[in-house]
């Protein structure tokens, strides 16, 4: 894993080494805790760094055999870690064996393999290493430019404003993440409007006012520096505008303590999701659209350990049909804000990357996104096909490029990661004769994809 790792042609190392390398980062996507951020919180070992909250790498250790008081259980973060060296060389072609080396390469400056026998080694380097690093260490490091954090709409976002005001170099930016109004058959749903209610100032008692409030909302966060809102998508959505009447009818229906059944659930978030876009549309915010999760498979474990814990997996429902009756009804209107689309099922790309094309109207380049290679696709063969895919279909060019999507502070390479695959697949097709060897072109498409169009794109 040298300075040419990944990169097979010339042109690929060329492309890498002058353009791509020390681009900073644009993470328009993650998991990362603003109160982590604030408070410049410092780990007390590579284990807790590694392995604390890391469905990832957890889901690999139970597969690998190891048994769960070594990954979530009672166990010391030293044998923990131990648990991770010793089974990860099985796992040859997992991306957390690249990730894994990059992290402990670019953070730690250890070049060593991650194996049993290099275990302690690694635990006292990496040890040392981070007793002088915290949060902010770890941002200013990989040259990000920004992170975005994913937030409630309700929250006061007083962190954010704590990091604004800091001498941190990273700008930190939230993002609208509205989860708890979209999970209306959820226990708490109830009790989450009143508090939505109070924090809004608007009497949620109607779908109508629901949408005011979370309007409310968009407002307060776009006043602090937010520009991007995120979905979770994960069922089907009806090909067929729900009217005005059936979605109040739905939402008297939950509010008198009965649940939606998956059709009406459907509808729900269908309307939600045409209600909030158009208040996107107004902001000039972008709408990401996570496709395609199925949650939570194991009720034992959901039980015992709670949700994203590493028992989620690839749905194959089919979503096409109510995607693009969705974008058509706000494109009807000319109120279709920018949209990215992120499938987690790879027998999509196809069937995405062709639907962006439908709703691209020239304001903006690469209006409607094909969103990069996410969760159970964010590995070398899924970050390729990305890349093939949507230059079969699309304008590789205008490309917003990769996210961490990740709770890790340490997963930031997964950049480098990206931009190394992103000019291999360029210096393929170069060596292939099916793109001349255009440097000041190539490059172009190098620094829009890796840094240049997700600043444009998100107005950051």
């Amino acid at each position: 894993m040298n300075q040419d790792f990944l990169l097979d042609t010339p042109i690929a190392r060329q492309l890498y080494n002058d353009v791509a390398a020390d681009l900073p980062v644009i993470d328009y996507h993650s998991h990362l805790q603003q109160g982590e951020i604030a408070s410049r919180r410092k780990f007390r070992n590579i284990a807790e760094l590694w392995l604390g909250g890391d469905h990832y790498k957890w889901r690999l250790m139970r597969s690998a055999g190891v048994t769960e008081d070594f990954i979530t259980g009672k166990q010391s973060d030293e044998d923990k870690f131990r648990a991770f060296c010793k089974v990860l060389s099985l796992a040859a072609g997992n991306p957390i064996y690249h990730w894994s080396h990059l992290e402990l390469r670019r953070l730690f400056g250890i070049d060593l393999l991650i194996n049993e026998a290099n275990a302690s080694k690694i635990w006292d380097q990496a040890n040392a290493k981070l007793a002088d690093m915290d949060t902010w260490a770890f941002l200013e490091q990989a040259k990000v430019e920004v992170a975005c954090t994913t937030d409630d709409p309700a929250d006061d976002l007083a962190q954010h404003a704590e990091i604004a005001a800091s001498a941190l170099k990273t700008r930190v930016l939230p993002a609208y993440r509205p989860d708890k109004a979209m999970r209306v058959n959820a226990p708490g749903f109830v009790d989450y409007l009143a508090h939505l209610s109070s924090v809004s100032g608007v009497k949620i008692s109607s779908f109508e006012s629901l949408i005011a409030a979370l309007a409310n909302r968009v407002e307060f966060f776009h006043a602090r520096g937010a520009r991007i809102s995120d979905h979770a998508v994960d069922i089907a959505l009806p090909a067929v505008k729900p009217s005005a009447a059936q979605l109040e009818a739905l939402f008297a229906k939950r509010i008198g303590g009965q649940e939606l059944n998956d059709a009406e659930l459907g509808q729900y978030i269908r309307g939600l999701l045409e209600g909030v876009g158009r208040v996107y549309a107004k902001f000039n915010w972008a709408m990401c659209l996570h496709i395609g999760a199925q949650r939570n498979n194991n009720s034992r474990m959901m039980g015992r350990l709670g949700a994203d814990t590493g028992y989620d997996s690839i749905s194959d429902m089919s979503c096409s049909a109510g995607l693009a009756s969705l974008l058509d009804a706000l494109d009807s209107d000319d109120q279709l804000p920018k949209t990215m689309l992120f499938c987690l099922n790879p027998g999509m790309n196809e069937v995405l990357s062709t639907l962006i094309g439908c709703y691209q109207d020239g304001s903006v380049a690469g209006k409607i996104q094909y969103g990069p290679a996410w969760w159970f696709n964010d590995h070398k063969d899924g970050n390729l096909q990305q890349i093939q895919t949507l230059g079969n279909h699309g304008v590789l060019g205008t490309s917003v490029g990769m996210v961490t999507d990740s709770r890790s502070f340490a997963s930031y390479p997964r950049h480098d990661y990206f931009r190394r695959l992103l000019c291999r697949q360029l210096g393929q097709w170069v060596e292939a004769g099916e793109y001349p060897a255009d440097i000041d072109a190539l490059s172009q498409i190098v620094r829009g994809v890796s840094y240049e169009n997700a600043k444009r794109y998100f107005g950051l």
